[in-house]
């Protein structure tokens, strides 16, 4: 399906550049709506308030979904919603089943943060299932020196410094190459940094939209 995705900016873009066009999950086109829409007059608008970026990459992801027990919205009560480290984790013990479920909703919970990347070589099987099922695109180990409880975020791995978006490349979408993006509830890269990712509200991996925030 041919979709333009526009918001208030793209993040990185030329002055002006408010849309990304997508087809068959591939970027086709970065520029004014207008002309955008001009251009592809089939497409199907998503208007979007806030900065829309490149999907980001998440270099802790091994240890969120291998070191840390994503509790199911039912254990809240026993075990909290917080993720579970060290001797809780222990105490806990999961199974290869558990584990499973453990990483699937971290995946969904990374893409409610912009994520459409994780960095890492994944041992636990079902943990690498998991990824492989999710789409999400898997990149080689990043550098990710920080202490428990590893964030949902991958701007704290930036130290949220802006302009420092982890980003799976630098500088804005770009025609030709996958449509892993990220729209983010702010106006501009200093509030992104200010308010982190979980600013986030929508996410689309390979086209697809897979997190719109309600």
């Amino acid at each position: 399906m041919l979709t333009i995705h526009a918001a208030d900016a793209v993040l990185g873009a030329p002055d002006g550049a408010d849309a990304v066009a997508v087809d068959g999950g591939v970027v086709v086109a970065v520029g004014p709506y207008d002309e955008i829409a001009a251009a592809f007059p089939a497409a199907r608008p998503r208007r979007w308030s806030g900065l829309l970026t490149r999907g980001l990459v998440n270099p802790a992801a091994v240890r969120l979904l291998e070191e840390a027990y994503h509790p199911d919205p039912r254990e809240a009560d026993e075990l909290g919603t917080r993720p579970l480290t060290g001797e809780a984790l222990a105490a806990l013990a999961p199974d290869e089943a558990r584990w499973g479920a453990s990483a699937r909703r971290g995946l969904q919970r990374m893409l409610r943060h912009g994520t459409t990347a994780v960095a890492g070589t994944f041992t636990r099987p079902s943990v690498r299932t998991a990824v492989l099922r999710s789409g999400l695109r898997v990149l080689p180990p990043a550098a990710y020196t920080a202490e428990p409880p590893f964030s949902l975020d991958p701007l704290e791995a930036a130290g949220r410094e802006p302009g420092a978006v982890p980003a799976r490349t630098g500088g804005p979408p770009a025609a030709g190459e996958a449509a892993d993006l990220a729209v983010f509830g702010v106006r501009d890269v200093a509030e992104l940094a200010a308010r982190g990712a979980g600013s986030c509200v929508a996410t689309v991996l390979g086209g697809r939209l897979l997190f719109r925030a309600r």
